[in-house]
């Protein structure tokens, strides 16, 4: 394991490299480019605001910023979700020719999207703006909060990319289990409103304490639940670490699989 890090670790420059050309890549051949990185929730929130807030009139006050913070959030989970699936069958012909911990694509992949949502966060300071809601001290909360999505994705992506190899079907089924999680989320509605007997659903989602605890410091100038951040962020540093090892130990399983 500690053999397999130092690995990881000497690709350094391969792995900012890989995020540098993933993000790239994702906007190569369109006419805006790296503006989509704003344009892209904006046109997020203009449709759901419109479709909830105008014609079924449920928005409620600040449904705008409400809208924009969670959709910011679900962005980047749902595009690296995405993007993790096929990150080790995208570079199926370097890995057959080179030895490279083969963990380190997916986890570019969450990196580059990192960097998308840093992006999303100019939009969330626009609406905050617009809207007159000013952060309290809360806001120290941020770096928090953004380190244990990052730390569950980053879990997520790794768990993704394997069983991708040996289960191309994976691909497939992952957009109608990310429709049904972005639904079972806070992001378009308010926790609160489910009714009782389904409120387990939202107490268990990881994603939708995470999505609430960047509410609570950014609109509602309160403090986040930090013991289900704890809880998530634990969980998902020992996932990480699973994994990790796992590879370490499997990855001739994917070169044959290749």
């Amino acid at each position: 394991m500690r053999k397999y890090l130092e690995e990881i670790v000497k690709r350094k420059d391969l792995i900012i490299y890989l995020i540098r050309s993933g993000l790239k890549a994702e906007h190569r051949n369109s006419y805006l480019g790296y503006f989509w990185w704003l344009l892209d929730p904006l046109i997020g929130v203009l449709i759901y605001y419109f479709l909830i807030g105008v014609i079924l009139g449920r928005g409620g006050e600040n449904f705008a910023v409400f809208l924009v913070i969670g959709l910011v959030a679900w962005r980047w989970t749902s595009t690296t979700l995405n993007s993790s699936a096929k990150a080790i069958l995208r570079y199926s012909s370097i890995i057959n020719q080179v030895y490279l911990p083969k963990s380190i694509f997916p986890m570019t992949r969450t990196l580059s999207q990192l960097v998308n949502f840093s992006f999303g966060l100019i939009i969330v300071a626009i609406f905050l703006a617009v809207y007159g809601i000013i952060p309290g001290w809360q806001i120290i909360y941020m770096p928090l909060i953004v380190f244990v999505q990052l730390i569950f994705l980053l879990a997520i992506s790794l768990f993704l990319a394997y069983i991708s190899v040996f289960v191309r079907d994976v691909d497939n089924l992952l957009s109608h289990v990310t429709r049904i999680w972005f639904y079972t989320s806070p992001i378009i509605w308010q926790g609160g409103r489910m009714p009782d007997e389904y409120q387990w659903v939202v107490d268990i989602n990881p994603l939708a304490q995470i999505i609430n605890s960047y509410r609570d410091i950014l609109m509602y100038q309160s403090s986040p639940n930090l013991v289900a951040l704890f809880s998530i962020g634990v969980a998902s540093m020992l996932f990480l670490a699973m994994f990790l090892y796992y590879y370490s130990k499997n990855e001739f399983k994917i070169i044959k699989a290749l």
